[in-house]
């Protein structure tokens, strides 16, 4: 027999009260919007996902089953805050085929990817079981097991799903958020495969994320990915950076800014 979830008091101050422990469940919310709930704060993602819908109706429930007191307070919170993930300059992704690859994933079906990719070949064809989606700094990745093991694929970059309507088990232990800290520490590993010795002044320091130095310039170890995007990272900072090592570098940066100021005379 259950045990009961309320308790009725009678006399002069009786009534019914909730049992020690019981609490109220929300009723109402279809599985959709079960789902919106977990992207109520990325409501841009949600609408990617076609849970825009979804989740605005799962917000007005949930609204609805706070007491009047906390209800106020959810009401504050949304008027004065605002999360946005993308960058600045960052343009948004076109991502057509996100729904199709995300109901791939909520339904554990494998799928026939086309993708383009940078090296040759540049366009494949890979069989994959799609294990999950992860949203990087506004960008959509998907994150999938296939021949060679598991990869990530940036969702802009599929041209073609086609869904096999075959469901598929996903590897014991795996997770997600484990999987993804390793692909970001491996990421970083195989990008810096080089570094620079620099000197900067505090607000250098500073847009590097370093401490100034006591005399006002810190001189630092700074891992670079390559002489051309070294370069790039570099010009960016103007003044604020001078750059000793390596000789490649120096040069590079010594040819632009002798160009520019042969192309703005003072």
């Amino acid at each position: 027999m259950a045990a009961p979830r309320c308790s009725r008091h009678t006399g002069h101050a009786g009534g019914y009260r909730l049992v020690d422990g019981y609490r109220t469940r929300l009723t109402g919310l279809t599985a959709d919007e079960a789902q919106a709930v977990s992207l109520a704060a990325l409501p841009g993602a949600a609408a990617e996902l076609g849970l825009g819908e979804a989740l605005a109706a799962a917000r007005l429930k949930l609204t609805a089953a706070l007491p009047a007191e906390l209800r106020e307070r959810a009401g504050r919170i949304q008027e004065r805050f605002l999360l946005d993930a993308p960058g600045w300059y960052a343009d948004a992704d076109g991502t057509p085929h996100l729904a199709a690859v995300a109901a791939a994933v909520w339904e554990r079906r494998s799928a026939v990817l086309r993708y383009r990719r940078r090296r040759a070949p540049e366009e494949i064809e890979r069989r994959v079981d799609p294990y999950g989606l992860v949203l990087k700094a506004g960008r959509w990745y998907l994150v999938a097991a296939g021949p060679s093991g598991m990869r990530t694929y940036r969702i802009d970059q599929i041209i073609g799903l086609r869904d096999l309507a075959e469901e598929f088990e996903p590897a014991a232990g795996f997770d997600l958020g484990t999987y993804w800290t390793g692909h970001l520490a491996g990421f970083r590993a195989r990008s810096h495969t080089g570094e620079a010795l620099v000197r900067l002044t505090p607000e250098g320091a500073r847009c590097l994320g370093l401490a100034p130095g006591g005399d006002g310039w810190t001189r630092a170890r700074v891992p670079i990915e390559s002489v051309d995007h070294a370069h790039g990272e570099f010009m960016r900072l103007g003044a604020d950076v001078e750059v000793l090592e390596p000789a490649e570098l120096c040069d590079r940066i010594t040819a632009t800014v002798r160009t520019l100021a042969a192309r703005y005379p003072g």
